[in-house]
């Protein structure tokens, strides 16, 4: 048994796989879009809320538009350098199938 390949996996075993790694980048995708929604909704609070705040002049522009106009980018791209990174990083950690059948099947045993 210890010289089975991952094609010698039955359909159950593939789905336990494939669910595992599903699960764990779809609460990456939740949180990294938690973050987004939060930068995006929160620009027009601060403004509504806090407008003294949202017109500090900052280089000749409002704090606003410093945010919107240079650093908005910057931050959406390094939020999805970090998917990225997150999404290959569970994916090599699940490449050692074997332990995770074993915990994914302890884990449903204890769910039973």
């Amino acid at each position: 048994m210890a010289d089975r390949t991952v094609y010698d996996l039955t359909e159950k075993e593939h789905s336990l796989l494939a669910h595992r790694v599903m699960r764990r980048q779809a609460g990456l995708s939740l949180r990294v879009a938690a973050v987004f929604a939060v930068l995006l909704l929160g620009l027009p609070l601060v403004n509504f809320y806090m407008p003294d705040l949202a017109n500090f002049s900052v280089g000749g522009f409002t704090a606003t538009w410093l945010f919107l106009g240079v650093l908005f980018y910057p931050i959406t791209v390094g939020l999805s350098f970090y998917f990225v990174k997150k999404s290959d990083q569970i994916e090599a950690e699940c490449t050692d199938w074997r332990s995770v059948l074993d915990d994914e099947a302890a884990s449903q045993e204890g769910s039973v």
